[in-house]
């Protein structure tokens, strides 16, 4: 599913909190540590703090050991923190301990915010531009340049994307054809024509879509109706009540669902209890292991203009040392390069960030998933967005999945959906004002 959502919004404000402490703690700054960028000549290790589990972090491995076999002299420690929420939380409680932190770190930028603001990130800028660590150029990088963007904190290249997914349509040919849905929808007026007419068709036994991140159904739908996040968005707004009343009709008439005990749609999609949901990339990998023998499922473009862009970039503290800083990087060139991309992907579901990685055969030929032979097609129909990393924007969109809840389940019971419809504008704005 989609594992680096749903920030907190109290380690956002302990963020904040620690801000000051940690730039009088810290005496290196990210201009400074950059201007000078050694040749790795002598041993180094790479502390690499990061929220990988299973497969992803058996991937994670081998990459790191191919990377020790053509750097010896460079060695990877990678120390894993338990899930994104412990990882983001061992970051925060370290940032009042700079010398604790590691050299690099898996990380949403709203994330590091505060520890930006106060000097104790790299600016990545220099390394990028450096030819013997890294590329030469942001150009000769090859990694897609919105995907570098949402690496950016207040236009700062701090991080290098990792592990991303983003959002598409995932449907049941089969219950298609069955029901007499002929043309895969494009936008969300096609979604729900089709979902009504499978819900109707099915006698109410297979609800039409679902949508399984509340938090992005809110985001991209004021997105495509021309709203950036923030705060100046009018919960209650003309745009956000048509993108609200879009989703609360459908529960209330039984042809959309959200996320209920079972957590994620993927699970009622895999018993055929739902034709089709929108949901992240990753989410291939989770149907593929729930999925009974013979049966099938499809992947296309998110049904809008723009699709969310997600998952965790890499990031370097300034307290390492100058080799510390040019291994890391090295490292860090690796993840992102061609060879490592396609490695990465073939193993996890997650899609890459490079762009000679997305069109190659290699990547494209991958049987095990459905994405790679279309993730070329889907990226150049839908437009890529990220959270913005300004005030309060991830403690905002943190709060929007159980907002989101509170008012759809008004609608699902029948109960007095405008007074959840209020008490979810108090708490939006409150977020944003934190």
């Amino acid at each position: 599913m989609n594992f680096g959502k749903k920030l907190a919004a109290l380690a956002v404000a302990g963020l904040a909190l620690v801000g000051t402490a940690a730039c009088s703690n810290n005496s290196n700054s990210s201009s400074s540590s950059s201007n000078k960028i050694p040749k790795v000549t002598k041993k180094t290790t790479v502390v690499f703090w990061h929220g990988m589990q299973g497969a992803q972090e058996k991937t994670l491995k081998s990459l790191a050991q191919d990377f020790e076999n053509k750097n010896p002299k460079i060695k990877i420690k990678l120390e894993q923190q338990g899930d994104y929420d412990n990882l983001q939380s061992k970051i925060t409680s370290t940032l009042q301990s700079p010398k604790n932190l590691p050299t690099i770190t898996q990380a949403y930028p709203g994330w590091l915010e505060s520890a930006a603001k106060n000097k104790m990130l790299v600016d990545l800028k220099p390394y990028i531009n450096n030819k013997d660590v890294g590329w030469g150029s942001v150009a000769a990088s090859g990694i897609k340049q919105d995907m570098l963007n949402g690496a950016q904190i207040k236009g700062t290249q701090y991080g290098i994307p990792f592990n991303k997914s983003i959002e598409v349509l995932i449907y049941n040919p089969k219950m298609f054809k069955e029901y007499g849905i002929t043309k895969v929808p494009t936008t969300m007026t096609e979604v729900k024509k089709a979902a009504q007419t499978i819900y109707q068709k099915s006698n109410h036994k297979v609800v039409g879509a679902g949508f399984d991140d509340l938090d992005n159904y809110y985001v991209l739908g004021m997105k495509n109706q021309g709203e950036n996040f923030s705060s100046k968005i009018d919960f209650t707004g003309t745009k956000s009540r048509k993108l609200l009343n879009y989703f609360i009709n459908g529960e209330k008439a039984g042809y959309f669902r959200m996320p209920g005990s079972d957590k994620y749609l993927y699970i009622p999609f895999t018993n055929q209890k739902l034709a089709m949901f929108v949901t992240s990339s990753s989410t291939e990998t989770w149907i593929k292991q729930a999925a009974k023998k013979g049966f099938t499922y499809e992947v296309a473009a998110r049904p809008s203009k723009y699709t969310m862009s997600q998952g965790t970039d890499i990031y370097m503290f300034s307290h390492a040392s100058a080799m510390q800083k040019a291994a890391a990087f090295k490292f860090m060139k690796y993840l992102s390069s061609k060879d490592g991309q396609i490695k990465w992907a073939k193993e996890t579901g997650y899609i890459p960030v490079n762009e000679t990685a997305t069109k190659s055969d290699e990547y494209k030929a991958n049987k095990d998933f459905k994405l790679p032979a279309k993730l070329e097609d889907i990226l150049n129909s839908n437009s890529l967005y990220s959270v913005p990393v300004i005030k309060d924007s991830s403690a905002t969109y943190s709060q929007l999945t159980p907002i989101m809840q509170s008012i759809l389940s008004a609608a699902q019971k029948n109960r007095n959906v405008e007074k959840a419809i209020t008490t979810g504008k108090n708490k939006f704005d409150a977020a944003w004002k934190q």
